[in-house]
This record gives C-alpha cells, structure tokens and sequence, in this order.
C-alpha cells in the first residue's frame, strides 16, 4: 500500500533499485549530480520554481535535486526530500549541513507516506519514477499535495537515442547495452521521458510542457559514467547472467572506452533527459 497524506493507493510491489546504496554508488550519484545540474536547474527555472516556494522532492538520494532546490527557492522558502534508503538520507543530512541549507529536510520513506501539514508549491523529482511499478498511481497522489496552481515537474530518460548515437563506438555501444539490459531486466522504465505526457495527463494534469536535453562530452570524468554505472550495477549484471565477455577486463574499462573515443576524435553522449512540467488546475468556483 502506497499512503500520501491520508490518500491510500494500491500498487504492485516496489520494484527492485537497480544501482543499490553503496558508498561507491553514493559518490558516483555526486559525479553524475554536478554534472547534471545546470541541466535540472534550468528544467526547473523553466517550469516556474523559484523563491519562496515550498517544494517536495522525491527519491532524494543523496540530496543533491533537494539541494538544488533549496538554492531555487532561498530562504525564505522550504524544500522536504523523501528517501526511502536510511543509508542515503543519512549522507543527505549530513551534506545539507555541511552546506549549511537550513530550508532543507528529509524524510524517510518507504513508498512513500508523506506527511504534510500544508500544500506544496511544486513537487519535484529526477530518474525516480522511472524505477517505480505504479508512477501513475505516484503521481495522482503527490498531486493531491499540491496547491492549485502549483508545479508537478519530472526529469526522465530516454534510453533509445542514447543506445542510436553510441553505436559507432563498439566498446562504448557494448557497455551501454549492458547496462540498459540491466536496466530493463530490473523493472525499470527505461523510456519513461517519452512516456510522461501521457502519465501527465492521465493522472489529471495538463499536458505538459516538455525539453529533451542530451549532454555531450569526450573528458575521463564524462566519460567514466559508463564505467561507474557498470560497477554499481555488476550484482545484477552477474545475477541475470548478461555477457561480460565483449567488455574485457572491467579494471581497464574506463581507459579502453577513453582510447577509443579519443581514437574517433568524437564526443560521446549521455541518456536523453526529459523534463516535463505542468501545473495542477486551479479549483473552479461553483456559480
């Protein structure tokens, strides 16, 4: 059972987080979190957040979307992150003070009860719903938290033109494939970007306004993604008994995939991220 603030919903059972809790996991999400924010802060800009507000962000992680948040809406305003791994909501905290964001706090959750004393001026949220059996049912109650007026905004994945763009690269193609069959084999959504102007829309929303971004680069930091993604997800990997063979030694991944595109002189991609935003319909007044 999936309870939003008094609002109970049955859903299938939670899927499988494919990329786990580690330590390593832990800081590769940092990584990959610098790299993508002037992507989601735009999204966000964009889709209306900004200060005073009060935003909920889900799946939090290790915090770095409530943080990012929590610079949108400024003092004056108030962002609560909902984690359901205790492991990560405990380095959450921690980086929030290290930081010093006093209008950030989290809460731990196992899909998801959200207590809420007051309505939220936007929730928010990045690569979550994609791991989740039920989005829909997610998204018809987190809206229920919402003001009228107020911001739903999601930034997803496309996997499909990700897996297009990287085949002229062979031990760059091969790892991802990999990983998106990894992926896929887990439960997840790997085509939930496309995928979320219909969910909009059937949980009552507008449909809504959406971006398709794709970041490029040919740097080892850029680069070691694929590599860092790997190792979080080898449990899997070896437990659905996907082939390792075509990527060599794992320990010399990362330098073989850097020859390889400097040999190309090309840049490499990462997923297509998909923002999509839209508001919840203002009550309307009986005459």
């Amino acid at each position: 059972m999936v309870q939003f603030a008094g609002t109970m919903t049955t859903t299938r059972p939670t899927s499988h987080y494919a990329l786990g809790s580690t330590d390593a996991e832990h800081e590769r999400l940092i990584r990959q979190a610098a790299l993508l924010a002037p992507f989601t802060e735009r999204f966000f800009r964009g889709a209306g957040i900004g200060t005073g507000q009060r935003v909920l962000d889900i799946g939090s992680g290790v915090g770095d979307v409530a943080m990012l948040a929590a610079k949108l809406v400024g003092p004056s305003g108030e962002v609560v992150g909902v984690e359901r791994d205790a492991r990560s909501i405990a380095r959450a905290r921690a980086r929030v003070a290290v930081a010093e964001l006093h209008n950030v706090t989290f809460t731990q959750s196992d899909v998801s009860q959200i207590p809420s004393s007051k309505p939220f001026d936007a929730v928010v949220g990045r690569f979550i719903l994609m791991f989740l059996p039920d989005p829909l049912a997610v998204l018809r109650s987190l809206s229920q938290l919402l003001r009228p007026g107020g911001v739903v905004a999601f930034h997803e994945l496309s996997w499909a033109p990700f897996l297009l763009l990287a085949a002229p690269l062979p031990l760059w193609s091969a790892a991802t494939s990999v990983i998106h069959e990894t992926f896929r084999r887990s439960g997840a959504n790997t085509e939930m970007g496309f995928a979320l102007y219909q969910i909009f829309q059937q949980a009552g929303l507008p449909a809504p306004t959406m971006t398709l971004e794709m970041p490029l680069g040919n740097d080892p930091e850029f680069i070691r993604w694929v590599p860092d993604v790997l190792g979080s997800l080898l449990p899997l990997v070896q437990r659905f008994n996907l082939d390792l063979k075509p990527l060599g030694d794992l320990d010399t991944l990362p330098e073989r995939i850097q020859a390889e595109v400097s040999a190309a002189n090309s840049v490499v991609t990462w997923m297509a991220l998909v923002g999509a935003w839209s508001r919840k319909p203002e009550s309307r007044r009986r005459t």
